[in-house]
């Protein structure tokens, strides 16, 4: 693993993001989209403010899933993938390459979801919202590392699309958003300790009802070990040629 090579990665997966006006679109003006509808559609209650904390913690990381795991699988159909692990490029300095490209995105995505939701939508955040963006930005950094470790599983880019709700969905329901996970089934309750979103999802509640970092370091460390889990998984199942 080479620092030089993994930056040289990241620069090249940053130039053509640049360029993909519909990939940027997608990133940064759907999920302000969606909360703007959502704000407008409940304009006068408080569900904004229940719900959206929630959502700007769930919609990074599922656009970054999405978008990771197309992009990735593009370049393995089109041979680029395989071209490049043919020059002295290791495999893990590939796929730190597109974390770190994808994590810079996610940030500049965190931070536009964040403003848009608070001083647009009129979102009450009664704890830091600084945090708030770290946690946003963490999550989207996670949908990253999912898709990477999802992409290998798929053929083409349809396949790619299909991943998203097998791994997503079992998530979003099992995480808090639609009941409490207190009164969820026993069983369901336990499954839901093993699946990422849930520590995203308690983050971003706790910031929202005045929490600290000593309040969701926990979860953060959690969600921080998913990521790290899902990257070295990705590393694992990166192959040199294409099928």
């Amino acid at each position: 693993m080479s620092a030089a090579r993994t930056l040289a990665t990241a620069r090249r997966v940053l130039a053509q993001l640049r360029h993909d006006r519909r990939t940027v679109a997608l990133v940064l003006v759907m999920p302000c989209v969606l909360l703007g509808l959502v704000a407008w559609m409940f304009d006068g209650t408080d569900v904004l403010d229940r719900f959206g904390p929630v959502l700007v913690g769930f919609f990074p990381l599922l656009v970054m899933f999405l978008v990771t795991s197309v992009a990735t699988l593009r370049e393995r159909t089109s041979g680029t993938l395989e071209r490049l692990m043919t020059m002295p490029l290791g495999r893990a300095d590939l796929v730190l390459g597109y974390a770190l490209a994808f994590a810079v995105l996610a940030t500049v995505q965190a931070l536009v979801v964040v403003a848009f939701a608070t001083w647009v939508c009129g979102m009450h955040v009664e704890g830091p919202v600084a945090l708030m963006v770290a946690v946003a930005v963490l999550n989207a950094v996670l949908g990253s590392a999912l898709g990477l470790a999802a992409s290998a599983l798929a053929r083409t880019e349809f396949q790619a699309v299909q991943l998203m709700p097998a791994v997503i969905l079992p998530q979003l329901v099992t995480c808090g958003l639609l009941m409490p996970r207190e009164a969820m089934p026993v069983v369901l309750e336990r499954v839901s300790r093993g699946l990422p979103l849930t520590y995203a999802v308690d983050a971003m509640q706790h910031i929202a009802r005045g929490a600290a970092w000593a309040d969701v370091r926990g979860a953060v460390g959690a969600m921080a070990l998913f990521t790290v889990g899902a990257l070295v998984l990705g590393v694992a199942t990166l192959r040199r040629r294409t099928d």
